[in-house]
């Protein structure tokens, strides 16, 4: 029996016990990373450009001289866009374009409506004006990162995207300013790490202040999401990487097995689960894992991934799965089985639900249409994938009319009284007609 992920039955008396601590991550920081983003934001704050190019050259090795040393013309982004080889390129064209139909479809509109006294109630939507897109760089990098936070926000009309990128050594990845380029990405600089965060948010003499800070980072970054959040929006605080497959044994066992590997891969505190009520399929999949996992280039890292924090559950029935798949409330759900849509009926919780054995994760990631910036960590509870929606924002449109301010007058003026604010009470009563 392979021992390279831990088998859990929904049975045994301390299973959800087991569970909890399975799925429990710890979302603090270190303290020197604490005390090291507290510095750079003080010095970011108060020197502004001399700050960012300070730590570029100790962080990223890069001997700069003036901050427009690190920020690329459209021109150089276009060049890498141009210079991809054709299947690359055609591949970035398709999920640009697959995902900004998806989004097309998700914006908020205006609305008015009018009461039979003449007053007039609605809700106005508007962009964002400037919003800053973190982008991790050199080995780490993501162009579909790109597509997800850029294409958003520029369907929900943001007038300005500025892109920021590490490019340690120099080390610049063409499929990234190909994407830049492609989602109308309007500046990118390169800068990385708290200081490009900091800088994002409240300005230097070149970089512009932005109204939200999307993308995601490492723990530095993630530290100075957090400090910087009031003075400017964030999308999320995300941790590792999660999915949970639900399977009725009618899939293929290799396909389960690569996609708990799709997930795993990412880092070793990813999380790999898969609920099924059939103990035999369960053994072929652990069967797949030990095939197939000799086969994967990341194999360090999905063994470390799948042993840390993976499990094959045994449950009672797909019921239970779903009981307990919403307790999970997962980033990633995969109902591998005969009827997906009416298990998915069943489902409250979850970041992205993949619908049949054809529907793997992995499309969802790059070019399916929906985002791939998911709530993790059970967050799913209560919140969203990264939209449209995530870049507009709505004002109120109140117009009372005359006959209005009689009826709602006297309600307003006896809550007022009744808490005591006796000016709000007299701006209502002195509208009322005597």
């Amino acid at each position: 029996m392979s021992q390279t992920i831990r088998r859990l039955s929904s049975r045994a008396p301390e299973f959800l016990a087991t569970l909890d601590a399975l799925l429990a991550f710890d979302n603090s920081t270190d303290e020197a990373i604490e005390s090291t983003v507290a510095e750079i934001l003080r010095n970011v704050r108060t020197l502004g450009d001399a700050a960012v190019l300070d730590y570029t050259r100790r962080f990223d090795h890069l001997d700069v001289k003036a901050m427009s040393d690190l920020e690329l013309s459209p021109t150089v982004l276009k060049t890498a866009f141009d210079g991809l080889p054709a299947g690359q390129r055609q591949a970035l064209e398709q999920a640009a374009t697959r995902v900004r139909g998806y989004h097309e479809r998700q914006k908020l509109e205006s609305w008015e409506y009018t009461e039979s006294d003449g007053t007039r109630l609605g809700q106005k939507v508007t962009p964002l004006d400037r919003v800053g897109l973190y982008v991790p760089g050199g080995k780490a990098a993501y162009p579909s990162s790109v597509l997800m936070n850029a294409l958003p926000a520029k369907v929900a009309g943001v007038k300005e995207l500025i892109m920021v990128v590490p490019t340690p050594r120099g080390e610049k990845n063409a499929l990234v300013l190909a994407a830049a380029h492609l989602a109308g990405v309007d500046r990118v600089f390169c800068i990385g790490g708290a200081q490009a965060v900091v800088a994002l948010a409240y300005g230097t003499q070149t970089i512009p202040q932005v109204d939200k800070i999307v993308g995601p980072g490492n723990a530095y970054v993630a530290s100075a999401k957090r400090r910087v959040f009031g003075t400017v929006g964030i999308d999320m605080v995300a941790g590792p990487s999660e999915v949970l497959i639900i399977s009725d044994a009618s899939g293929d066992p290799d396909w389960i097995a690569i996609d708990l590997f799709a997930q795993a891969e990412h880092d070793e505190l990813a999380q790999s689960i898969l609920l099924c009520p059939d103990a035999v399929f369960i053994e072929r999949v652990a069967a797949s894992i030990d095939k197939l996992l000799p086969t994967m280039p990341r194999r360090e890292t999905i063994a470390a991934s799948l042993a840390g924090r993976g499990a094959l559950v045994h449950v009672s029935d797909l019921d239970e799965a779903c009981v307990i798949a919403n307790r999970i409330a997962p980033e990633h759900l995969e109902l591998s089985v005969k009827e997906p849509r009416v298990l998915s009926e069943k489902i409250r919780h979850a970041g992205a639900i993949f619908m049949g054995h054809y529907s793997s994760e992995s499309l969802g990631d790059y070019c399916a249409g929906p985002n791939h910036v998911l709530p993790t960590s059970r967050s799913a509870r209560f919140s969203s994938p990264l939209g449209v929606y995530d870049f507009q924002k709505r004002s109120s449109l109140i117009e009372v009319s005359e006959a209005g301010a009689q009826t709602l007058g006297p309600i307003a003026a006896t809550l007022a009284h009744g808490e005591g604010l006796t000016a709000h009470a007299r701006a209502a009563e002195l509208r009322i007609k005597r």
